[in-house]
């Protein structure tokens, strides 16, 4: 149902970054969207033109252009620049306006305050794997929003991964876990490919064999549906490499590490949001 309502709308994404530009690149690719039903707004002009290029999508250096133009609008941009942006698309906002952000920390109460009244707010929490198609992306609907809005933000977001529907309260947890998690992979990653080239490999090849096991190992456990710790159990032999390995790993704190940075992650997302709420007036806690 989202997606075929999807199709009918026009699209505008405000700020032309990796998360704005993936997001038309995911309509386009798999035919969702066409370029006369996309526009998007980017100060940079040669940006722009890029997108023209390569995409055949017009742009504009005018938010409000954009504003007006869509029925959804994506606000793409980063959450210091939201004072300016949603003053500038107030004027073209309202009940019949489905609102879109990806901005990690902005209230939906702040979007719902600065927007006009009844605009349909959707807020979003998706993650970098998004600009491979590989991405998650959490989702939660304000005051106005249905749930066919809600619906057609997934349909918007599962052109570029995987999507969940939320509790705005659980979205700084999101903004730990699975936002700020690829970096917590990619930390993972590299450390092997060091143990590997510390073992005698090349480093293209501990990298290589580094990053395939992450992502087989991810897939094996996404397909079969298997708990984490049965997975790991397969792999332990008696007496064998990897359990050996494992007390090495347990006696270092891989986990409470892990879990004390997400709660970092988590706790830093409810700061920035107190801060932009406040540097945009609003006085709710």
């Amino acid at each position: 149902m989202g997606e075929a309502k999807l199709r009918e709308l026009h699209v505008g994404v405000i700020g032309a970054g990796n998360m704005g530009g993936t997001i038309l690149e995911g309509l386009l690719d798999t035919g969702v969207a066409t370029p006369e039903r996309l526009l998007v707004s980017d100060p940079r002009r040669e940006r722009r033109e890029q997108l023209l290029d390569e995409l055949g999508v017009a742009s504009t250096g005018s938010n409000l252009e954009v504003a007006r133009f869509a029925d959804l609008l994506v606000l793409a941009t980063k959450p210091q620049a939201f004072d300016r942006v949603l003053a500038e698309i107030a004027p073209a906002t309202g009940p019949e306006k489905l609102v879109v952000s990806i901005a990690a920390g902005v209230p939906i109460r702040v979007l719902e305050a600065h927007l006009a009244a009844g605009t349909r707010v959707v807020r979003t929490m998706p993650n970098t794997p998004a600009l491979v198609h590989a991405g998650v992306t959490a989702i939660s609907g304000g005051a106005h929003a249905s749930d066919e809005d809600v619906e057609v933000v997934r349909a918007l977001f599962a052109q570029i991964g995987l999507t969940e529907v939320l509790e705005e309260s659980q979205l700084d947890a999101v903004t730990g876990l699975s936002g700020s998690g690829p970096a917590f992979i990619f930390v993972i990653i590299e450390a092997l490919a060091d143990a590997g080239v510390k073992q005698g490999l090349h480093r293209s090849t501990a990298l290589k064999l580094a990053a395939q096991t992450v992502l087989g190992a991810a897939k094996l456990l996404q397909e079969t549906g298997a708990h984490p710790g049965a997975l790991k159990d397969q792999v332990c032999s008696p007496g064998g490499t990897t359990i050996s390995a494992l007390h090495v790993i347990e006696a270092g704190g891989l986990r409470t590490t892990l879990m004390n940075a997400v709660e970092a992650a988590t706790e830093r997302s409810r700061e920035l949001g107190a801060d932009i709420a406040r540097k945009l007036g609003d006085a709710e806690r």
